[in-house]
């Protein structure tokens, strides 16, 4: 009888072990039509993603994703993600459909997503209060300040590749930007896409300006591994390209679209 049992057990585990690889293989783009949505992890980040006044999500990502779920047939759900650093792990463990929020391509995201073709242009931008940015115009004129920069970011890996240790790794570049705004660090690095739309006058941040550019990117979505949302993305980018629905949300959004 216990023999029985035991075999019994055996069977049940090979067959729940079975069915979870059954749920994560197949095709993801069907996955999303089946549940009727598109789940898009993003953060706080104008302006890409950032909330209007009514408290619904907007910027060029969210309005792209808004889009680009409609020639699915779904629905977007947007999933704030409380640390960028477990961007990928939420992304494998289906918390999210894909990673959309002004991530810049690197080789990390390329070795844990399956990365959409580029589509803005950015650069990693020092920001410091305006009334001392000019003083510093080169990258070893820096190296005596300190820094505030998103934990796993593309600001944090353009601090280490000049050499600079001496910073405080923060939760989201809003927080990076408060450092400096607060005089608890010297300056932050920054996406320019956001310093244009945060710092200067007229801004949040009117007495923060941006000075030199570290390193010159280009945004990508991340997918998950061998997702065929990849390649249907990229379709739809490509479409939405020529006909111009893109230029006109980059002009609104102030940014530059990777051609």
């Amino acid at each position: 009888m216990k023999k029985l049992i035991s075999l019994v057990l055996a069977a049940l585990l090979i067959a729940s072990v079975f069915a979870g690889c059954g749920a994560k293989s197949g095709s993801d783009l069907k996955y999303v039509q089946d549940k009727g949505k598109l789940v898009v992890g993003i953060t706080d980040y104008a302006p890409m993603d950032f909330k209007d006044e009514n408290g619904n999500w907007t910027g060029f990502d969210a309005e792209f994703a808004t889009l680009f779920a409609r020639e699915l047939g779904v629905d977007v759900e947007f999933f704030v993600l409380s640390d960028w650093g477990k961007k990928f792990y939420e992304l494998e463990a289906r918390n999210i459909d894909c990673i959309w929020n002004g991530m810049t391509i690197t080789e990390e995201v390329t070795l844990n997503t399956n990365c959409s073709d580029p589509y803005v242009i950015n650069a990693q931008v020092v920001v410091m209060k305006s009334d001392v940015v000019g003083n510093y115009d080169s990258v070893d004129s820096l190296k005596e300040l300190t820094f505030a920069v998103e934990s796993g970011s593309a600001g944090e890996a353009a601090l280490k590749d000049i050499g600079i240790t001496d910073y405080v790794a923060v939760q989201d570049q809003g927080a990076a930007v408060l450092e400096v705004a607060a005089g608890t660090s010297d300056a932050c690095v920054i996406d320019i896409t956001m310093a244009n739309a945060m710092t200067g006058p007229g801004t949040s941040y009117a007495d923060l300006s941006a000075g030199i550019s570290l390193t010159e990117e280009e945004y990508g979505v991340g997918f998950r591994k061998d997702s065929d949302l990849t390649a249907r993305f990229n379709e739809v980018m490509k479409k939405l390209m020529a006909d111009g629905t893109l230029d006109a949300l980059a002009e609104k959004y102030n940014l530059t679209l990777v051609k």
